[in-house]
């Protein structure tokens, strides 16, 4: 049949094949030639024939369709394609009107443009059975038969039922190039269109040092449409451990649970485990509430069994909080617990409560901004000894602290002659305490602080003849802040930073338990350049004086004198993928640094190298002894399309001894993924016992469970 006439053609197949019963379908039917055989029951279609039935596609080279048993013979070859993507091939085919019902020889079934099940005969059952006998199952590229594939799975009957997306074998083998090695009478998998299914999942292999050889076999429940739980057990010979992950999202939020419960031969057979909790909400009028819950039974736990969890601190939070446009609200309560040696959990601060509120108003009448804030906080240690300033064991401390402080502030800016900048803030802090536990404080104290500060900034901006942006900007402060430093113990601002976002702060305690005194000044510079050939950069310098010394400043704070360390800061960003970040505080009295940190990353096509460094200087105020020097370094090369190493380490400079090292290997192709790993954590004041752990894990891609290999699919002339 010519192009001509295909359009007539349509229209009177579709009047001819109208349907016997009420219930079905009709089918449009394209071909070069069609013939009605006498009696009108018989319609032959020969020559690129192509059938369509809701959404349902069907190629062949003839098909000669039989009106009064409403059925269809079909020659290949035969290509069927579903609605969703799946396809079903075959040589020939008897099928009903709607290609609901029937058998098909030869056939092979391929989902999602991954999985192929090849089979002698499949049968379709409903629309919705596919039930295939003599199968060989794989997602790997298959490549003639001298050829085996990497894996493929052997049934003597597969059905795969469409509306479930679950796949159903009998007398599974599963064979490696070829070669049998695992054995199943019944085994169910979801087929690749199917995100959430119940049943097992990955297993991983796992080697540690502390516990042995072991396996964990996660099995999936999902409960509803919106919630789900994994079970893990996890078995060696050491231990005997269930792992479980609960998930459950609700219209306004969410929540995640991880669990784990162990009983082993590294304690004295007690039940062992932890509990992490973690969800948020979004409630009216645009609060929100959050959670973390975090718990383990004994200290050295995360780090026996090497949990994601591993951390030396665990923080337990509640919080409510109201973020607008010029207004703030938090409610907060945290529950600390340390797990690192040395640290006594009953005298540090471990309750904590905190109430903030900050609003910003713009009053007409004198310009500018005021800014009101306000904070109740409280912390509370367990013990219950009273610290009396004479122990030199602080082991003793139970000092508990309760405060309430009002911040009110005006700050306004102008612009003056030449495009120099200048503003003036005018602050005062209202700060009341109440101290517990503590025989050396007079137990209330309330003060009153007023602070004013100006500045001037002259920013000077310029394009150079290559198109580049630069920036050169002086700053300079004039600041005074009044009152008298009361008994009030120091209890939070033990540890101070200085850096580029507070200095031209009117003080850089992190907490009102100190606020500097006295007349201060800075001064620094901030220099920036873009530049057309697709690199940033920027560097500040600053340094603050004062006419007295504060001897509640530390050493490694960089304020311990009438001059402060050097501030040095800076960033590098390069298009190519390159990015530095770099801050130091340089005592140029000393020649060194009292304080540094460095950051660098690499990204490039072929691989990925990060690094960081931090240096900290001995300083008894903040119980350090032993200067802190350390190197961590981690990376992802990608060795050739299937290939992916990468590796990580922490290094401890001071000490000599790496801290902490893993390395590990990735391959991929269309139908696998394995992943290896290596890591070794070194005994430190964190790490009660080294260990060394190994893990192995193999999935085979093309189900559900083991995710998409189409990105890796290759022809058998790769």
């Amino acid at each position: 049949m010519t192009v001509r006439s295909i359009l007539a053609l349509i229209a009177v197949v579709l009047l001819w094949s109208a349907p016997v019963h009420a219930q079905s379908s009709n089918v449009m039917l394209l071909a070069d030639q069609v013939l009605v055989e006498q009696g009108g029951d018989t319609l032959v279609a020969t020559g690129n024939v192509e059938a369509l039935h809701d959404g349902t596609r069907l190629t062949a080279s003839s098909i000669i369709y039989n009106r009064a048993a409403n059925t269809l013979e079909i020659q290949g070859p035969i290509r069927i394609t579903q609605p969703n993507g799946d396809v079903l091939t075959a040589t020939q085919a008897e099928l009903d009107q709607g290609f609901e019902n029937g058998l098909l020889e030869s056939a092979r079934f391929v989902l999602d443009e991954q999985l192929q099940i090849a089979s002698a005969r499949a049968a379709r059952v409903q629309g919705r059975y596919t039930a295939m006998s003599q199968v060989a199952a794989t997602s790997c590229q298959v490549c003639g038969s001298d050829r085996p594939p990497l894996w493929a799975i052997r049934a003597s009957r597969v059905v795969h039922d469409a509306e479930e997306r679950q796949i159903y074998f009998d007398n599974a083998q599963l064979r490696v190039l070829g070669v049998p090695v695992f054995y199943m009478p019944r085994m169910r998998l979801p087929d690749p269109t199917l995100e959430r299914a119940r049943g097992f999942m990955i297993p991983e292999l796992k080697t540690t040092t502390l516990l042995g050889f072991g396996i964990k076999l996660p099995y999936f429940i999902p409960i509803g449409d919106h919630a789900d739980l994994t079970l893990t057990p996890y078995v060696s010979p050491i231990t005997r451990t269930l792992e479980l992950r609960y998930r459950q999202a609700f219209r306004t939020g969410d929540i995640k649970v991880n669990g784990a419960i162990s009983r082993d031969n590294l304690d004295s057979g007690d039940l062992r485990g932890l509990f992490f909790a973690e969800g948020a909400f979004t409630l009216p009028r645009n609060f929100r509430l959050s959670f973390d819950i975090e718990a383990v039974s004994d200290d050295a736990y995360l780090n026996d069994y090497n949990s994601a969890f591993k951390k030396d601190r665990l923080d337990s939070a509640l919080t409510l909080s109201r973020t607008q446009r010029d207004r703030f609200f938090s409610l907060g309560l945290i529950h600390y617990e340390s797990l690192t040696d040395g640290e006594n959990n009953a005298t540090q601060p471990t309750i904590i409560g905190d109430l903030r509120y900050n609003r910003r108003y713009f009053p007409k009448a004198i310009g500018g901004e005021v800014r009101l804030g306000f904070q109740v906080h409280g912390h509370y240690r367990y013990s219950n000894t009273d610290i009396d300033g004479n122990d030199a064991d602080t082991v003793v401390d139970g000092r508990d602290v309760g405060r309430a402080n009002l911040d009110l502030s005006w700050r306004d800016r102008w612009t003056l002659a030449g495009g120099l900048r200048a503003g003036a803030v005018a602050q005062l802090w209202v700060d009341h305490f109440i101290v517990e536990q503590d025989a050396v404080a007079a137990g209330d104290y309330t003060k009153v602080t007023p602070a004013a500060s100006v500045e001037l900034r002259w920013p000077f901006v310029k394009q150079t003849a290559t198109g580049a942006r630069v920036l050169v900007e002086p700053i300079a402060q004039v600041g005074w802040i009044g009152g008298e430093r009361s008994g009030v113990p120091t209890d939070e601002s033990t540890r101070v930073e200085f850096d580029e976002g507070n200095l031209l702060s009117l003080s850089r305690f992190p907490a009102p338990d100190r606020r500097e005194r006295g007349l201060i000044g800075a001064a620094g510079l901030r220099w920036m350049r873009q530049d057309p050939e697709g690199w940033r950069a920027a560097l500040t310098l600053g340094r603050v004086w004062r006419d007295e010394v504060d001897t509640a400043f530390s050493r490694s704070s960089g304020q311990d004198s009438t001059a402060s360390d050097w501030l040095i800061a800076g960033q590098f960003a390069h298009q190519n993928g390159l990015q530095l970040l770099a801050r130091g505080l340089y005592d140029s009295d000393q020649t060194r640094f009292t304080k540094a940190e460095m950051r660098a990353n690499v990204t490039r096509d072929r691989y990925t190298l990060g690094a960081s460094y931090i240096l900290l200087t001995t300083d008894p105020l903040e119980d350090r002894e032993d200067a802190q020097s350390q190197w961590r370094v981690n990376g992802r090369y990608n060795i050739d399309r299937n290939w992916t190493a990468t590796g990580s380490t922490r290094y401890d400079i001071a000490e000599g001894q790496f801290l902490n090292a893993g390395v590990g290997a990735e391959y991929r192709n269309e139908c696998v993924a394995v992943d290896f790993s290596v890591s070794r954590s070194f005994a430190s004041s964190t790490n009660l016992e080294p260990s060394t752990d190994f893990g192995l894990t193999v999935a085979l891609t093309g189900f559900s469970t083991g995710g998409s290999g189409k990105e890796y699919r290759r022809s058998c002339s790769y």
